[in-house]
């Protein structure tokens, strides 16, 4: 990533730290012992870096979910319904297929869900190009219509009755639930996130598509008269997106949950949209960022034992961090350049 692009997010993750830093203050916390338990929550230990890399998996699919869509200029935020209907997909896959063996189970439920999700955002994006509906907005209700949906689904056709003080599917088959990656306590959805980045940056960076979509987001009209198939761009790409966030709903429910419920709306989706917008977009950026996020949410069950702030201390980092990025982005450009003026010329001699 170009060092221009990056000096202005660290900028606003430094900017965040001191906002957030008097903000503990203010209610009698000392900030530097704040920053040190976050980093050890977050990264101090092995048990430590496990919680994290576990928070992480669903963020690095979810933030994929705004960045793909942002190659072409939109602005997508509907990762959040994009993950419950993926679970929900995966849960009804799975229990309707119980019997099979468990890789044909595992391919027709990460299919299920990514098709759940693609279709959702992949929605949003053919209202945008067909009927100028902006992306933001629609991606944004039908977020809300997801939920509503899968609760619909879940206090009613596909309730457990066993499930009594909170309503919840029957549970996935052992056979089919995702164990862990060697060694480590961290599911298999942060290799599959990570494989489905570099997969997404190849896409975008190294392929005819990619050159395609980075012409639509650059000029769409330029891109028509050039022929280019900017609904079909369109389209594809928010489904690719919504597909990455609904493997991000396969593996919470085949591997966290069990099952599908209200547990599912963790606001994972929603934290995506800063980490892509931190990430600048870019696919193999989403990573780290996406770890990082993961560590400051590890880090709020500490905070909340050892300096009694609330456990929702870390969001109000995350809306500062959120914020302190938008204001960077509407003061980049009006600010005087950096750069070493060129020479003026000299007047001519009369």
């Amino acid at each position: 990533m170009p060092l221009d692009r990056v000096l202005p997010t660290l900028a606003a993750l430094a900017v965040s730290m001191v906002l957030f830093g008097l903000f503990v203050l203010a209610v009698g916390v000392d900030p530097l012992e704040t920053y040190a338990l976050m980093y050890t929550g977050a990264f101090g230990s092995w048990f430590s870096w496990q919680n994290t890399l576990t928070r992480a998996a669903p963020l690095i699919l979810t933030a994929l979910c705004t960045a793909l869509p942002a190659r072409l200029g939109l602005v997508v935020i509907g990762g959040e319904g994009a993950l419950v209907l993926g679970g929900l997909a995966a849960v009804a896959t799975a229990l309707a297929l119980d019997g099979l063996p468990p890789p044909v189970v595992y391919g027709a439920m990460g299919l299920a869900g990514m098709a759940a999700g693609g279709a959702l955002i992949g929605f949003a994006g053919a209202l945008r190009h067909g009927r100028g509906v902006n992306e933001t907005i629609a991606s944004l209700l039908l977020t809300y219509i997801a939920i509503a949906v899968m609760k619909q689904l879940v206090e009613g056709p596909m309730k457990d009755p066993a499930s009594l003080n909170k309503p919840s599917t029957a549970p996935v088959p052992d056979a089919y639930l995702v164990g862990t990656l060697p060694g480590m306590d961290v599911h298999w959805g942060l290799a599959l996130g990570v494989l489905f980045a570099l997969a997404a940056w190849v896409l975008m960076t190294r392929t005819t598509f990619g050159f395609a979509a980075r012409m639509v987001g650059g000029n769409p009209r330029a891109a028509r008269m050039a022929g280019l198939p900017v609904g079909t761009l369109l389209v594809v790409t928010c489904a690719l997106g919504g597909a990455a966030a609904g493997l991000a709903g396969v593996m919470e429910v085949a591997a966290v949950h069990g099952r599908a419920n209200a547990s599912m709306v963790a606001g994972y989706g929603f934290t995506g949209i800063l980490v892509a917008f931190l990430a600048r977009q870019n696919p193999l950026a989403v990573i780290p960022v996406a770890i990082l996020f993961g560590g400051i949410g590890a880090s709020g069950g500490l905070l909340q034992r050892r300096l009694d702030l609330p456990d929702a201390a870390v969001l109000v980092l995350q809306g500062i961090i959120f914020v302190t990025l938008l204001a960077g982005e509407g003061l980049q450009g009006r600010l005087p350049s950096l750069r070493r003026a060129p020479p003026a010329a000299r007047p001519q001699e009369a």
